[in-house]
């Protein structure tokens, strides 16, 4: 949960910088930050049903690899449809994520302990947004967008391998 809101931080933050830099206007940075809420959004109920039917960790893990892959997508990309693909990745991977760790947890406690492990659970996911918005800021700030970007896709990624093995 953590690393899926580093991505958040980094969609919402170095992302529109990253494209206003390729020379995006204002218009096409808004479609392109819409587009990756709109598909989380539009999917994750689905997305939480079919956690129940295939398991979590199948989920969580694509989740994550899709989510890796389509932040190498943004990173690489210099057209806007590649972009639109890359967000539009980024919120499938959200959704697919999302939902289910959520799930996971509850999954994991007894009933009568289930509201304070979600608690915790939520404390550290939502501590992503905090950490992505500083780590990938300072990483863009030091070493420029795209080596900002290319390290969280490289965190996903390896957290989604991780969780392939564990």
């Amino acid at each position: 949960g953590f690393v899926n809101n580093l991505n958040d931080a980094l969609a919402w933050g170095v992302f529109p910088l990253y494209f206003a830099s390729k020379g995006l206007d204002i218009a096409h940075i808004a479609a392109l930050a819409a587009v990756y809420p709109l598909v989380w959004g539009s999917l994750q109920v689905a997305a939480g049903w079919m956690s129940d039917e295939v398991g979590r960790k199948p989920m969580i893990v694509s989740g994550m690899l899709v989510q890796g892959l389509a932040i190498t997508l943004v990173g690489v990309g210099d057209t806007l449809g590649v972009w639109i693909a890359g967000v539009a990745l980024l919120g499938f991977g959200t959704a697919l994520v999302y939902p289910t760790l959520l799930a996971a947890v509850s999954d994991a406690v007894p009933p009568q302990e289930r509201a304070a492990a979600l608690g915790v659970y939520r404390f550290w996911r939502d501590g992503g947004y905090v950490a992505g918005a500083l780590g990938a800021g300072l990483a863009a700030d030091l070493l420029g967008d795209p080596a900002a970007i290319y390290a969280i896709a490289f965190l996903t990624i390896v957290s989604g391998a991780i969780v392939s093995l564990v």
